[in-house]
């Protein structure tokens, strides 16, 4: 059999081991054999002359150009013979057994937080492209790209988090679409190879599992209805419902007594709330699960999941900043938490993972450019002992200058020097820093200000995280590691910047989730403290009247769509 021998230079994805030759995180650029073969069939055929007409009648090097460049290498491989298309001896065309299985995983896209509508497209017309080759071979592809649109969305998410906001850099996961055509086309389970994308986060699949059951109160606990902050030894009617709520024994006295406060207080440490046992607004409603939630909710928090790494890692931090909270897991289970404090919304914590490289002990803070601009600057030019009343050093090209010595008047309007402050008690990054380089030139730290710690919004730093109790997370961040610890790390305590490097990198996540799974199953919300919620609902066409996903009252019968 004669070929023709194309040899095609074609982005490929690089290897990966979390999906069977299909997903991939990084990109890299393979020359890759494809081999031409003559069709053997007359649909092939057909097939062929509405790929070539595409292929040979675009402007080369143009967007159509290319895409069906790389439809005709890929279906020029396998004898152009069609994956979703078969012909009957008569001359009817239908959609194959693996087409069928599909087109029923797209009527249930609903059920994945996605929409039928995106998938079972007027493109996909059996009856319309009969005896047409231009027609047939659209239809063939078109169902191909739906395919990889089910794919891409199952597995990625349908929104770019960069179009919704710069601080939402989150690197979106690659599907190496070649390799999953080949899957599908060699598969006796098409079903199962596409399902084989869906996120495997526990988290995900409980919130897929609400939205299965949704009804209005997605699990809500008993609800505990606003009122007087209770305190010890203090009598209300809302006691039976508290009683009821927390799973302690009913008892006719309506007194707020010691059982009920262990177990508000138990209640509120699991949720990184102040331990006080008093029942305030926070804890009503944290008890009651936050604000209400919605359809919308759900699979805004969906699509979000999909943004993130396939694997998180068996050994990570995960910072929620919805949620306020720091969190270490080992093998999904969580192992240690604390509270921290964010960005203002002026200053937002960007949404990324990286990994922890380096441990900071009495670090430097090199003051951002923004703070100098707007709040050193100022003060320096009017005050020159400004910068060394704050335990502040000046520095013009690298070294260290004394401001005292600066002609301001000649500086003028400009200020061309760069302000660190010295490790010490008074740094504004307190004793320790964990860093994960990155373009944002945020980290973890510590912090001489722990008061804010107390309360229940905690959106104030300038970017980067302040932890609660460092030196605990350090200990409990440090469980794999054989040459450091908290001892050695407290031990270099003093007035000099000491850096140590850690064995093993560790995954840090910072995300944004405004629903949680709770230990009890139930799912708590968390306030929208940035609008990205808001902004991703928007953003799916969520708040568009009958936009939000459902499964489509059609079935699949003898290779088309009927009602």
């Amino acid at each position: 059999m004669n070929k023709l021998m194309v040899c095609l230079f074609a982005a490929l994805a690089g290897a990966s081991t979390a999906l069977p030759a299909l997903a991939q995180d990084a990109t890299t650029t393979l020359p890759t054999r494809v081999v031409i073969a003559p069709p053997q069939s007359e649909l092939a055929s057909t097939i062929k002359t509405g790929l070539a007409a595409a292929y040979y009648g675009a402007v080369k090097d143009s967007t159509a150009y290319n895409e069906a460049q790389k439809l005709y290498f890929f279906y020029g491989e396998r004898h152009f013979e069609p994956l979703w298309l078969e012909q009957a001896a008569n001359g009817d065309v239908a959609f194959s057994a693996s087409a069928q299985k599909i087109l029923k995983l797209f009527l249930a896209a609903g059920s994945e937080g996605l929409r039928p509508s995106d998938y079972l497209t007027p493109d996909l017309d059996v009856a319309g492209a009969k005896g047409d080759p231009l027609k047939m071979a659209a239809l063939e592809t078109a169902f191909s790209g739906a395919a990889m649109r089910y794919a891409s969305n199952i597995y990625t998410g349908r929104i770019r988090p960069l179009s919704l906001s710069e601080n939402l850099d989150i690197e979106p996961k690659l599907l190496d679409q070649s390799a999953l055509m080949m899957q599908l086309a060699s598969s006796a389970d098409p079903v199962a190879v596409l399902q084989a994308l869906e996120p495997t986060h526990p988290e995900f699949l409980a919130l897929k599992a609400a939205l299965a059951n949704f009804d209005g109160s997605v699990d809500q606990p008993v609800h505990v209805a606003d009122g007087k902050t209770l305190k010890p030894g203090m009598s209300d009617e809302r006691v039976p419902l508290l009683r009821e709520r927390l799973a302690l024994p009913a008892v006719a006295d309506t007194t707020y007594d010691d059982a009920l406060i262990e177990a508000i207080k138990a209640f509120q440490g699991s949720l990184g709330l102040t331990t006080d046992g008093i029942m305030g607004p926070a804890t009503v409603a944290a008890l009651n699960g936050g604000t209400a939630i919605t359809r919308n909710d759900i699979l805004a928090n969906m699509e979000r999941w999909r943004w993130m790494p396939r694997d998180l890692g068996a050994f990570n931090v995960f910072v929620n900043l919805p949620e306020y909270r720091l969190a270490i897991y080992r093998q999904g289970q969580e192992v240690y938490t604390t509270r921290v404090v964010i960005g203002a919304t002026a200053h937002q914590t960007p949404i990324f993972s990286n990994a922890i490289q380096h441990i900071v002990v009495n670090p430097y803070w090199n003051v951002p450019a923004s703070i100098v601009r707007n709040e050193i600057a100022p003060k320096t030019r009017a005050n020159p002992g400004y910068i060394a009343g704050q335990n502040m050093e000046l520095l013009y090209g690298g070294k260290v200058v004394s401001a005292s010595s600066i002609d301001w008047s000649a500086v003028g309007n400009s200020f061309p020097f760069s302000v660190r402050q010295r490790p010490g008690a008074g740094n504004a990054l307190g004793q320790i820093k964990f860093l994960f380089p990155n373009k944002h030139d945020v980290y973890l730290h510590d912090t001489p200000s722990k008061s804010l710690f107390a309360r229940d919004y905690r959106a104030y730093s300038h970017g980067c995280v302040r932890v609660q109790n460092p030196m605990e997370f350090a200990d409990a961040l440090l469980a794999n590691e054989t040459t450091i610890s908290r001892a050695s790390l407290e031990a270099m305590f003093g007035t000099s910047e000491r850096w140590v490097n850690p064995e093993h990198q560790i995954p840090v996540h910072l995300a944004y989730f405004t629903l949680r799974v709770q230990p009890d199953g139930t799912i708590r919300s968390f306030g929208d403290v940035y609008g990205h919620n808001a902004k991703l609902i928007e953003a799916m066409g969520l708040n568009t009247p009958g936009a939000a996903p459902a499964a489509a009252p059609v079935s699949v019968e003898d290779g088309a769509l009927s009602p």
